[in-house]
């Protein structure tokens, strides 16, 4: 810790407020919410401070090749996002709770929001949320009232995003139900009769959790025959090159934004993107940046839409979302700019195409798939002994696919893995 005050400076503070230590700062306090000295260590010096963190970054894994993604990919990042996005009118602009002082940040803001609506084919999107399974939730939110206050979700959407879902569902006293798949892709006919007048929304997956590409535009009939919205959680690099939510039917698209040159970070910080239809934009979490023009015909940047959950709505609120990631939306809106239409689909087209050859080579050893339907970046093959497979893969330096459970495993390819990549990996696994 940095304590940025001097010891003259704080008791030039003390003397100011007639006080002769810190101490007499909390003695209002009850002596049962005070803690004597903290076990902390003595403190250190620059150098000192570089060689701890040094010793602790030794301590990580680091994989020279990565075939596991599960919701967080390993993507290409052009030289050109960080050093863009890392720029300091930009950095010290980033004010994610006052947007309303950052002409700078508003126009990235809206840049952001621009490209994921083209993207998505939808009309409009916020300036993000936190992250894709918190703006799947957030959507969910905007679809449900007094009436309906349901949402159903395939065993085929990533787990993380339905467990989120489940807790906003659990804490507004709605429903949220899940659906078996039926060989990995939704069961339209099982989700037909589980809609009822009570379900607000229908959450699908494209590509889904296994890698499959539904039939999203038949999933949009059977929902919008039953009166539902239907949202789709969008994999953005996907949407390059298959039909977007927006031409599928969506009323809302939803997705993790992190494929678009946010690194893994072991995590986060990732970026939620949310997209939806002018009839769902009054309903939209947080804020949505507009262009117009200033009293001399300049192009100007507005907040166009502000909900300010918490301190307008306050009791009545349908959501607690009032911020956004700017410094990630930010970069996202970098890198789609770096690649352009036809870079992204490049990206696309090369995923597909990794992603099948490492099927191909996987099933010529025995690892053959579990599901025959078309995919796009993961698969899953019927892997005895996964654990232990993966186990001896990492000790090659070679990040495998997820195990599912001791038998199966998700596999995933981007256009970081190269042909020999997957050559060597198995190699590995022959011997």
């Amino acid at each position: 810790m940095y304590l940025p005050n001097t010891d003259l400076q704080v008791k030039e503070m003390l003397e100011a407020l007639g006080l002769k230590n810190l101490d007499d700062l909390y003695a209002g306090l009850p002596e049962g919410l005070k803690i004597g000295k903290l076990d902390l260590p003595p403190s250190m010096g620059e150098q000192g401070i570089m060689n701890t963190f040094s010793d602790l970054a030794g301590k990580n894994k680091v994989y020279r090749t990565i075939f596991r993604g599960a919701g967080a990919y390993n993507h290409y990042i052009p030289a050109v996002v960080p050093e863009m996005a890392n720029k300091e009118r930009f950095k010290t602009g980033y004010t994610p709770y006052q947007p309303e002082v950052s002409q700078g940040i508003l126009q990235a803001i809206f840049e952001f929001q621009s490209m994921i609506s083209g993207l998505m084919g939808m009309s409009a999107a916020n300036a993000s949320i936190y992250d894709g399974a918190s703006s799947t939730a957030e959507a969910f939110t905007m679809c449900r009232d007094n009436k309906r206050n349901k949402v159903i979700l395939p065993t085929n959407v990533n787990p993380l995003v339905r467990q989120t879902v489940a807790t906003y569902a659990w804490a507004a006293d709605a429903v949220s139900a899940e659906i078996p798949h039926k060989d990995g892709l939704v069961d339209v006919d099982a989700l037909a009769a589980s809609i009822d007048e009570k379900t607000a929304a229908v959450v699908v997956q494209q590509p889904n959790y296994f890698g499959l590409l539904e039939d999203v535009e038949a999933i949009a009939e059977v929902v919008k025959a039953k009166k539902a919205k239907l949202i789709v959680y969008s994999y953005p690099i996907a949407a390059a090159i298959v039909k977007s939510p927006g031409e599928c039917g969506a009323d809302i698209a939803v997705g993790e934004g992190q494929p678009l040159g946010i690194p893994l970070s072991f995590g986060g910080p990732y970026l939620g993107f949310l997209a939806c239809t002018d009839k769902m934009l009054r309903r939209i979490p947080g804020r949505v940046a507009g262009e117009t023009v200033d009293d001399q015909g300049r192009r100007a940047f507005v907040l166009t839409l502000q909900a300010r959950e918490q301190h307008i709505r306050r009791e009545t609120a349908t959501s607690n979302i009032c911020s956004n990631q700017a410094l990630c939306a930010l970069t996202a809106a970098c890198y789609l700019a770096a690649m352009g239409p036809v870079g992204l689909a490049e990206v696309a087209e090369q995923t597909y195409s990794k992603a099948h050859y490492l099927q191909e080579k996987l099933a010529s050893i025995g690892h053959v798939p579990l599901y025959t339907g078309e995919f796009f970046h993961e698969f899953v093959t019927k892997t005895p002994n996964a654990h232990e497979v993966v186990k001896k893969l990492a000790e090659n330096g070679i990040l495998g696919g997820l195990p599912l459970d001791d038998d199966h495993i998700l596999w995933c390819a981007t256009e970081q893995n190269s042909v020999r990549d997957v050559d060597d990996m198995i190699s590995v696994l022959r011997s």
